[in-house]
């Protein structure tokens, strides 16, 4: 089949009947069965028969079908029957790594959500120029690892989970560390309460903090359980360990539920309407889901040292709701808010502003 475009794709679907695509992890259970709440039929794509097997443990999250493929390399050559399902795929953090960023860009098959973003995302150094163009405070970043002077955390290039990330406080301990051949930014260590703050933005929708275009949402906050670092205090001091050639990880394992003092969620909201704006000026908007992740300081300053543009599994702790999004309407999930917001956008013919 010739590749079209995503408008000429979605002008032979049956947006009456649409399928909720995505692939078996990261925060699948939660998008399934928020679909599937408001009404939608759900497909999972998956590897190997494990990975399905256990949606059988949860009914009410289990997809109506699974595409079963050897590789998911095999999606890009599927988009055909997906298309004649009406597949709409909603991206996360597992699907865009498994698959590679460039050939998520290039998946022919209407998406949930700004692929221009993983541009801007996937690069570090493009991330930065963009939030602190809109006016976040990030931590500093060392240019010069000759230049480190104070504890620093080093970080690879794109969705990783905290894999390879690690603490360095001399040269010598960074090169000791560096994978060379992969890219990698150098910031500082701030010290601070990490807080993850998901939000979700609709270009389509003006019923709730509203911006310039559309209106923005704050669903849920959380923090992250990582190994090694959160448990190393049991064995001593980080530099004893190192001293025995044990060094702290941060790979992400779990997520924990947080409720913010309230006096910094007008700070919260600020930070995600500026986010937005200077996304709009830059490639379009960021649209959807997304999650600022910080460091509050002992002076209840946000510093941000990331963006994901997509929902974060952080968010699966909600899976029926936050103290904040039920607010907005009891039980509402990240994964529900998204197919409220594809079900809006295809009754009221806009699925061309919220897909990609």
């Amino acid at each position: 089949m010739t590749d079209l475009n995503i408008d000429d794709i979605l002008a032979e679907y049956d947006t009456s009947n649409i399928t909720i695509a995505t692939v078996c992890s990261h925060s699948s259970l939660q998008l399934f069965h928020g679909a599937k709440q408001e009404g939608f039929k759900t497909l999972g794509i998956a590897v190997g028969e494990e990975r399905r097997r256990f949606y059988d443990a949860f009914p009410k999250a289990k997809p109506d079908e699974f595409l079963m493929v050897d590789n998911y390399q095999d999606i890009l050559d599927l988009t055909s029957e997906l298309q004649e399902k009406n597949a709409v795929i909603i991206p996360h953090g597992s699907f865009v790594e498994y698959l590679g960023a460039d050939k998520f860009l290039s998946l022919n098959l209407p998406t949930f959500g700004n692929r221009n973003v993983l541009r801007w995302e996937s690069d570090r150094n493009i991330e930065r120029k963009w939030l602190e163009s809109a006016g976040l405070t990030m931590p500093r970043e060392v240019k010069n690892p000759k230049n480190i002077e104070s504890p620093v955390i080093v970080k690879y290039h794109g969705a990783k989970g905290g894999r390879g990330f690690f603490i360095a406080k001399t040269y010598e301990e960074f090169q000791k560390r560096i994978q060379p051949k992969k890219p990698y930014t150098i910031q500082e260590f701030v010290m601070g309460t990490r807080y993850y703050l998901h939000y979700f933005y609709s270009p389509i929708q003006n019923n709730a903090y509203k911006l310039n275009k559309g209106s923005l949402q704050m669903l849920s906050i959380d923090r992250r359980d990582e190994t090694t670092i959160d448990e190393v205090q049991r064995l001593g001091s980080i530099a004893e360990l190192e001293e025995i050639g044990i060094h702290p990880t941060f790979v992400v394992t779990g997520n924990i539920p947080i409720v913010l003092r309230e006096s910094l969620l007008p700070k919260v909201f600020k930070m995600g309407e500026q986010v937005v704006e200077r996304s709009l000026d830059l490639f379009g908007g960021i649209i959807g889901s997304f999650c600022l992740e910080t460091v509050v300081t002992e002076n209840l300053e946000f510093k941000v040292f990331e963006i994901s543009a997509r929902i974060v599994a952080g968010t699966n702790p909600y899976v029926n709701g936050s103290p904040y999004s039920d607010l907005i309407e009891p039980g509402l999930s990240t994964g529900k808010r998204i197919a409220q917001e594809i079900k809006y956008a295809a009754k009221t013919d806009q699925l061309n502003e919220i897909l990609s």
